[in-house]
């Protein structure tokens, strides 16, 4: 199988498995997520794929197996010490504060990248660092004009982007974004497309989406889990020919 044409792996997984009782949730899964990529991860519910995410983000520990984050063994390290490292995560439901503006939910999430410990004089939100980084990543993210906004009053594909903007204020190397088109419109689903290749050169991006035509249209490699094993790794055109996929998840329709 051809190695996409990117840089190197920043995140990865090595065999890793996870069980609760008696099920397997991930079984002997590997992935690899490269610079300058976007790497989607698909299945039918009950794939495996959010238990594969929290393992790679640290909210669960594997029972088996290895995590790698820019090259080194993170499998037992928490979740925040993850995120210190560079890993950025959204989740499936909107996790903003909804009450506070756009500009301080970014500047609350630069600041836990960016903490003073031993300046506990001066206020948080006079910190020029987290604040700057803030308005950075909502430029990033094309929403620099909604700053001032109540975080509440965006509409859901802005929430959306909001998630992804506070992402990048803790200044990742990789994103995790769970389902981040979900519930959106035709226009709102374009945006977060245009967004999401636009950060894939500065970024490693691992994808869980159910949108088909959205994960073939902006990912340079989909691996495909059934019963929370991997099935299938390639590019999108050996994904829709692969046989395998095509029965277990793609439907026998697209066999042709």
């Amino acid at each position: 199988m051809p190695e996409p044409r990117a840089g190197g792996v920043l995140l990865r997984a090595r065999n890793i498995s996870r069980s609760f009782g008696g099920l397997k949730a991930v079984d002997d899964v590997s992935v690899a997520v490269r610079q300058g990529t976007v790497h989607a991860v698909i299945g039918t519910n009950g794939a495996g794929k959010s238990t594969l995410i929290n393992l790679l983000c640290g909210e669960i520990q594997a029972s088996e197996g290895i995590v790698e984050l820019l090259g080194q063994d993170v499998s037992r390290w928490s979740q925040p010490r993850r995120a210190q490292a560079g890993l950025g995560r959204s989740y499936q439901r909107n996790t903003i504060y909804a009450p506070f503006t756009v500009l301080e939910n970014c500047r609350l999430s630069a600041q836990a990248r960016m903490q003073r410990p031993f300046d506990w004089l001066t206020p948080a939100a006079a910190c020029v660092r987290s604040r700057e980084a803030a308005l950075r990543a909502l430029e990033r993210a094309g929403l620099a004009a909604q700053a001032h906004l109540v975080a509440g009053t965006l509409s859901h594909g802005q929430k959306r982007q909001l998630e992804i903007a506070m992402c990048l204020a803790t200044g990742p190397r990789v994103l995790v974004l769970d389902e981040p088109l979900a519930g959106m419109g035709a226009e709102e689903s374009e945006r977060m497309l245009s967004l999401l290749g636009g950060l894939k050169s500065e970024h490693a991006i691992l994808l869980v989406e159910h949108d088909m035509d959205a994960v073939f249209r902006v990912s340079d490699e989909i691996t495909v889990m059934v019963n929370g094993r991997v099935i299938a790794t390639g590019t999108p055109v050996q994904i829709r020919a692969n046989a395998d996929v095509q029965t277990a998840y793609l439907g026998e329709e697209n066999a042709d």
